[in-house]
């Protein structure tokens, strides 16, 4: 298998399934065929249909692979990890009935982490009991997604939440087994935080499993990170901006994929605001037009 481009339900505003401003399922999968992807994601369980005939036949219809889901809940707090299960083996079990592979961990945004969102150096840090519960509910879904279902487990950074920047990702990295825990790596969210993404996947290439194509405007980023802009306010700005118009190097991106001999899918996510994007298929033909620019196929 090659590298394959794909597309995600986040690109038309779909965060929250029950949000009422959200698209429809029918529409968000005709605008990604039309738009030329051959996958998409599973958005937040419950967005798309959970009866597999359902699912199933409309992806038939538009000739489109599902491969993967994401689990965007507040591993963080304690009190809601019976959301987080819920969650957990729900998106599995969409997962495994469409043969999806990629099983993707997130945790939700934090109120004690939303204010110092590109800000590493003020984030507030969990102690030492409070992070090891923390790291063992992330092993746990983990464990889930790998052996209970055998998908392919990826932890992502986001944003606002407590796996956020580097240096707790590479340390959650160090404490869980690679067997049952890979990373979907985001090249924005990982700009976001302020690091550079292309340094960080040359040091983590052979455990990079699935990637997340984003890409950040400077300038918005630099304005959001000093007036502590909160993470959706700054998708209504444009902070991620189509691929190609941020400070993501994507041609960097793609050799050092290239040079790993990395095969497998690709999803553009393009966060945005869904009422305040004029033109969510339009960015996705021109997101998937600058990928093939520079040599993606």
């Amino acid at each position: 298998m090659a590298i394959r481009i794909g597309n995600a339900p986040c690109s038309w505003g779909v965060e929250f399934a029950q949000d009422p401003r959200n698209p429809s399922w029918q529409s968000v999968l005709q605008d990604c065929a039309d738009a030329g992807y051959k996958g998409i994601e599973l958005g937040p369980v419950g967005f798309m249909p959970e009866d597999p005939a359902i699912l199933g036949e409309a992806l038939a219809k538009h000739d489109l692979e599902l491969i993967g889901g994401v689990v965007f809940r507040a591993f963080h707090d304690p009190a809601q990890w019976d959301d987080v299960l819920d969650g957990t083996h729900r998106t599995c079990k969409a997962l495994q009935a469409h043969g999806a592979r990629h099983l993707v961990l997130i945790d939700s945004i934090s109120p004690r982490r939303a204010p110092t969102a590109g800000r590493a150096a003020e984030a507030e840090q969990m102690d030492a009991s409070e992070w090891a519960a923390y790291r063992d509910r992330i092993a746990q879904a983990a464990r889930i997604g790998a052996q209970d279902y055998g998908l392919t487990v990826g932890i992502h950074a986001h944003a606002a939440g407590f796996m956020d920047f580097e240096p707790e990702l590479e340390r959650l990295l160090d404490e869980v087994d690679e067997d049952i825990l890979k990373i979907c790596f985001d090249t924005g969210h990982h700009s976001y935080a302020g690091y550079d993404p292309v340094a960080f996947m040359k040091r983590h290439i052979d455990r990079i499993s699935y990637m997340h194509f984003k890409d950040i405007d400077p300038q918005v980023k630099a304005r959001a990170v000093a007036q502590r802009t909160g993470f959706y306010d700054a998708c209504g700005q444009g902070i991620f901006c189509n691929l190609g118009q941020g400070d993501v190097d994507f041609p960097a991106v793609r050799q050092v994929l290239l040079d790993a001999g990395f095969e497998g899918w690709c999803t553009v996510e393009q966060d945005c605001d869904p009422l305040l994007d004029p033109d969510p298929v339009g960015d996705a033909k021109k997101n998937r037009k600058y990928l093939e620019s520079i040599g993606f196929n």
